[in-house]
């Protein structure tokens, strides 16, 4: 199936690389000529693990290609994957000029009958926004050619984009017309061989749905972060607490840890953008609202323990910073706990050597050249002479570290972790004075 993805983000590149594994012919569109220079040349814009060799082997065997040539792109695919962002407008709401952009530049070039896929992100009633303005497009030009719009969202994790495409939980279908339905059930027919994974409905339930599970999990992180928050004062352990709560198989055990809040380009974004919605349909989400605010005063509490402990004045203390992105296996900062972390900490007076292994450079934009920041080569050279360390990501290098060395280099044995990688009692044994999230200490 020949298959056009107008977007080379992490969404669209994603996309249409899994698609030219499973045999399919891809053309991946974008107007950044320096981004499609670097696809072209076998680099990808991205950190995400596997990726870069899959978009490599398919570019090679020739199923993958990259074009900044909007009419092109427009009369290749039979099926037309919109995957380009959705930012937050000034009042929270999905803006949506970037998908009406590339709605209209279809309208405006295509040659041949084909569904438009809407892959981004994008609130109820996108779908008849686009095929407004195809047929406003294609009624200027005076063509009758016959197009049907499809929801078909994404529910891929960063850092596990690949599986997550390649064995999808469900496969969320949202369409009224048959020969769309018919087109997408032939395209994933290859990744539901064990199982039926796609879901048929209506446009509007498809597009709410990834609001809906998305706003779904954010609400579990904030459920526990708030819980965690009453444990410290009640002397339990939310380590316990989640044990015991996700134990029951009603509930489970996903997104239920608690920590330092959440960040990324999906569950502040969507969540902001479903209360909108809600809004402008007189509905006030006031469970949604809650989850919204308790994140962000998540984001302050290692810092406020930072503070409890040293003083209010940090001036001549420097603190080792372990985790820039917003979770392990990305280089994404957006909206991340460790920009809310840094931020207070240099307000307060302190330095602050991070390491992180995916998002130093990241940070450099982000950051600048604030000279109380300094980045490390590794996690260990980040703790010299450091007063304490401060871990905001959970990647997978430091969660079982050498902790007598950490010890012998640290000023003092003092450990702030908002991501609850390690036990109380082992660490009071190992000499430390360790603050968790919400964890009884000995």
């Amino acid at each position: 199936m020949k298959i056009t993805i107008v977007g080379t983000g992490y969404v669209g590149l994603v996309t249409g690389t899994c698609l030219a594994e499973m045999g399919n012919e891809v053309l991946c569109l974008d107007v950044d000529p320096r981004k499609i220079d670097m696809l072209n040349g076998g680099e990808i814009p991205i950190f995400e693990p596997g990726l870069e060799a899959m978009v490599q082997k398919n570019c090679r065997e020739g199923r993958l290609r990259f074009t900044t040539d909007i009419e092109e792109s427009a009369q290749y695919g039979i099926l037309q994957f919109i995957a380009v962002g959705t930012p937050p407008d000034e009042d929270g709401s999905a803006d949506l000029q970037y998908v009406l952009t590339a709605a209209r530049n279809i309208g405006r070039y295509m040659t041949h009958d084909l569904t438009i896929v809407d892959k981004s992100t994008v609130p109820v009633g996108t779908a008849s926004r686009v095929k407004a303005v195809v047929q406003e497009e294609l009624k200027n030009r005076g063509l009758k050619l016959s197009f049907s719009v499809a929801s078909n969202p994404e529910f891929l994790k960063e850092g596990a984009a690949i599986e997550d495409f390649m064995r999808p939980d469900r496969i969320i279908i949202g369409a009224d017309d048959d020969a769309a339905i018919q087109r997408l059930r032939a395209l994933y027919a290859p990744f539901q061989r064990n199982h039926e994974r796609v879901l048929v409905m209506d446009i509007s339930s498809a597009e709410l749905t990834k609001y809906a599970a998305n706003a779904m999990l954010a609400t579990r992180i904030s459920f526990m972060n708030e819980l965690a928050q009453l444990a410290e004062k009640l002397g339990a352990d939310i380590e316990h607490v989640r044990q015991g709560v996700g134990s029951d198989i009603r509930i489970g055990y996903h997104f239920l840890y608690a920590g330092c809040g959440y960040g990324g380009s999906c569950f502040p974004k969507d969540v902001q953008a479903l209360q909108r919605r809600a809004l402008d349909e007189g509905v006030k989400l006031r469970i949604i609202d809650a989850v919204q605010q308790v994140n962000e005063e998540q984001k302050h509490v290692l810092v406020d323990k930072v503070l409890q402990r040293f003083g209010q004045d940090l001036k001549g203390l420097r603190f080792a910073l372990w985790g820039l992105a917003f979770k392990p296996n990305t280089d994404d900062m957006r909206e991340a706990p460790s920009r809310t972390v840094i931020t207070r900490l240099l307000k307060h007076g302190a330095t602050i050597c991070a390491y992180d292994p995916a998002a130093m450079q990241e940070a450099r934009r982000v950051f600048k050249d604030n000279q109380g920041l300094t980045y490390s080569v590794s996690a260990m050279d980040a703790l010299e002479s450091a007063d304490a360390l401060i871990i905001v990501t959970e990647w997978k290098s430091f969660q079982s570290p050498d902790f007598f060395l950490i010890a012998s280099k640290l000023r003092q044995p003092v450990i702030f972790d908002g991501r609850n990688l390690y036990e109380p009692q082992e660490m009071l044994r190992a000499g430390f004075e360790y603050h968790a999230i919400g964890r009884r200490m000995p």
